[in-house]
Formats: structure tokens, sequence, C-alpha cells
């Protein structure tokens, strides 16, 4: 039976009761709702990635290739009511797949069966003192926001561009910003991507409002509001409540659309969600981390809570990955062990640890940074949003950003950045954990000034964040 058939999702399928209301309504007013498939795309992204959905669900094990020329078939429909009808019926299909014969992998989705598959990492643990524990959390803070700026200028590029566009702006292998100089009209003429108008360090003041860096604002508003034992029911509420809909992004617009709908957590993170194992919560957890200085389990417990209203399997675990290597990174300098101490805490038998440990198999045996490079590639196609949007591919590249920047930190969200893919989330995973490693002291000058101490957002109520501040409230939510 496939795991989604192990847990009770009330929903009940709401298009026929769409399509009664709409004969009604042209009855009794004499005219017709009509629907714009091309404006709804964004809310109702289903219908329109069929075929995403079908290789997530032949990754995830679901017995669906027979299924191919179907939805094949649908996919290759124009947007409108029976492409949206027959998507439902694909729907139930996936949601009623059994698994395939042979899956080599486990990967469940309550806490306690995760737990029960874990590889347990015993490292030593030194607890900084409180001075240095927040001069560590500044760092992370701080670090987080150095990277996601480093990345963000060309979130979306494919690396057939961005290393061409490194080598002629004189920044290859990358080791600093891109700057607005950079990017003057022939060197934008060649190139496909659109680089004007970007948040170049030399024009901001402060990280911009990005979705990596107001997810650990969110975090920290949902803490101090319903404490370190919040649930995922108040991290739904938090969303609706703090953000436009336009804040999130592909598995947490998906969610944001079913909560509206009152589809709760963790039905919320399967109905109709193509996007359901995507980098989106391995992006949220820092907070997490933070307030867990060397508890790598309550961190992960924390980010759990938090990951499956929005994803599944690798999903929640990328989040789980994270949040307990930033808890790591508290309390010891080894770049391995933090790592490892991450994976500790997320299935052994699942795809997203085999693929990291992949990684740190290369490290040891001596695999250069340009081959591993050239590994990850060969395992996801990032010129697919699937592949390049992927938990598993991005945790790859941290993993590899943190072993081959070996605790430098300028040099690691370098790799993390110039191994493309989601390169502001890489940037700024990897800034979090050697921030907090290596503390705000250990963060060179140069990546520390565009962000002059403060990250703006788009949380309602919250706008700038003072990281000096926000550094005293995570204190506060120490246990």
């Amino acid at each position: 039976m496939s795991d989604y058939n192990k847990m009770i999702i009330c929903v009940d399928n709401p298009a026929p009761f769409i399509y009664e209301v709409k004969n009604m309504f042209a009855k009794i007013y004499n005219t017709e709702i009509r629907i714009d498939y091309n404006n709804v795309d964004a809310l109702n992204r289903y219908p329109q990635d069929l075929m995403t959905e079908y290789t997530q669900s032949v990754e995830e094990g679901l017995d669906v290739e027979k299924y191919k020329s179907l939805f094949e078939a649908v996919d290759a429909l124009q947007p409108g009511d029976y492409k949206t009808r027959m998507s439902d019926i694909i729907y139930e299909m996936v949601m009623n797949a059994g698994m395939k014969p042979g899956y080599k992998y486990n990967e469940p989705l309550t806490l306690g069966e995760i737990k029960a598959l874990r590889n347990l990492h015993d490292f030593e643990k030194k607890m900084p003192d409180e001075q240095t524990l927040r001069k560590k959390l500044l760092g992370a803070w701080t670090g987080r926001a150095c990277g996601c700026l480093l990345g963000k200028p060309v979130e979306g590029i494919r690396s057939d561009e961005l290393i061409p566009l490194l080598k002629e702006t004189g920044n290859y292998p990358m080791h600093r910003y891109i700057l607005s100089t950079d990017i003057t009209q022939e060197v934008c003429s060649h190139y496909k991507f659109y680089l004007k108008n970007k948040a170049y360090a030399d024009t901001v003041d402060g990280m911009p409002v990005d979705d990596d860096t107001n997810y650990v604002a969110l975090a920290q508003k949902i803490v101090e509001e319903c404490g370190r034992d919040f649930e995922s029911e108040d991290v739904a509420l938090a969303w609706m409540k703090y953000q436009s809909i336009f804040s999130y992004f592909t598995a947490e617009r998906t969610a944001f659309v079913n909560f509206v709908n009152c589809i709760e957590p963790p039905a919320s993170a399967m109905y109709k969600n193509v996007c359901r194992e995507w980098i989106g919560a391995q992006i949220r957890g820092d907070y997490f981390g933070y307030i867990n200085p060397g508890k790598p389990e309550e961190a992960a417990e924390m980010a759990y809570r938090d990951a499956v209203i929005s994803h599944v399997k690798n999903g929640v675990y990328g989040e789980m990955f994270a949040s307990a290597m930033i808890a790591c990174a508290a309390v010891t300098d080894n770049i391995e062990d933090i790592i490892l101490g991450g994976l500790a805490e997320i299935p052994s038998t699942s795809r997203l640890y085999e693929a990291v440990m992949r990684i740190i198999d290369c490290y040891k045996n001596g695999t250069s940074v340009d081959e591993c490079f050239d590994i990850i590639h060969s395992a996801y196609d990032e010129h697919t949003d699937h592949g390049w949007c992927h938990t598993i591919s991005n945790a790859m590249i941290v993993t590899a950003a943190l072993l081959y920047g070996e605790g430098d930190f300028g040099k690691s969200i370098c790799i993390a950045v110039g191994m493309a893919f989601d390169t502001d989330c890489n940037g700024a995973t990897v800034g979090s954990v050697l921030g907090m490693r290596n503390s705000v002291d250990g963060i060179d000058e140069y990546w520390k000034k565009p962000v002059n101490g403060k990250i703006h957002t788009s949380i309602f109520g919250v706008g700038t964040v003072d990281i000096e501040e926000a550094v005293n409230k995570t204190l506060e939510h120490l246990e």
C-alpha cells in the first residue's frame, strides 16, 4: 500500500461541485462563469504540471509507470475544463497507487517511523558560553543573509550561462559578489537569463526581501506567539495571517491554497502538490537550529512540524537535515560531524541520505570539486523545474560546498552558488551553517557590509528585521 494511503485525507473532490455551481449560475443569471486558466495556473498548478507529477511519483516508488501515456496525453491538452477534470482522475490514480515491487527505499511520513530508521552519529560537543553563543547566532543570521544575497541575482540561471557569466566578469571560480557594474549592456546581450535590475550587492541597503530570509523571521514570530511546542496548524495559520499568497512559491503556494480551502496538515502537503519533495521546506528550518544549539534531535522535531504542512518524505527530511546541521554547528567545528549529525535525524533508508553520503564519499576519495559538480549535474537535470528545485539535488550542493569549502565562509558560499541550481537557497543554507560554526567574527567584513545588519521582509507587521534585535529574541527562545 502507498504511504499516502496510510493516512486519512478528508477531502472531497471539489471539481463536480464547481461545475454544478457554474451551471446553476448560468441558468439563474443567463450568463456563464468563465475561468481564465492562463491566470489561475500559478494557484492551480496541478493540471498544468502533470509530467512533474509523473516523475515525482515514479521517484517515490509509486506504481504508475504503466500510466505514462495517459499522463502525456492529458498533459498535452490545452488548459481548460476537460484538462482540469481529467487531471482530477490522474490525481485519484496517484493517491490510490501501490508501491512498485522491489522499491529499495523506505521513506515514512510519521515522526516515530522516521526516528526508527535513523543512523545515529555521536561526536564530541562543546557548548559555547553565552557571549560565544550570541556571536554564533549573530553569525548564523548574518551568514544566511550574505549567502542569500550572493545567489539572489542569479536565482534561476542555469550553469551553462552562469559559468560563462562568471568568467566574463572576472569572477570564476566565484570569489565575490556579482555587482551591478559587472552587468553592462554588452554582457546582458550574451545571455538569455535576465540580468538587469536585480538586487546586486552594490545597490542594496540590507538584505532585500526574499522568501529564504522571510522564513527565518516568520519562524521566530511563530515561536514567539505559540511557544516551542507550536503545532503544524499554528504554522499554517501564521502563513495566512502574516504574508500574501504571492510571498510563497511552489509547494508552499499549493499548501496555502489548500489551507484556504480548509485542507489541513498533513493533507495540505499532499493534495494536488506536484512540488511535495522540492526545496521549499529545506530553506525554512534554520531558526529551529538556532534555538536548539547542541540539540539536533529537538531542532529536527520542530522542523518536522513545520515541514509537513507542505512537503512529504525527502522534502520533509531536507528541513530536518538542515535544522539539525545548524544545531550541530553550534557545538563543533568539524564539518563532517555537522553533516553526519544532520543526517542522523533522517531515515538512513531514504534517497536524501544516500545522496548526501555519496557526496561525502566523493570528498573522502579525493574527487575534485569540479568532478563533484559533474556528478550532481548528471544525477539531476537542472534544465527541468523538478531537477532544479528538488530537495536532494540542492542538498547535495549544500553538502559539497560545506566539505570543499573547508570551513572558509566566503569560499563555501561561493561554491554553493557557483554550482548553480537554486543559488540563493543554497548560498543561504551554507551561510547559515557556517555563520553558526564560525560566528560573526568568522565572516569577513566584505560579505557583511551590503547586508548592513538588517533583513527586509514582506511579513505583515514585521517589515525590516534588525539582526542584533533578532538575536536577542532568539536567545529568549532557547530552552
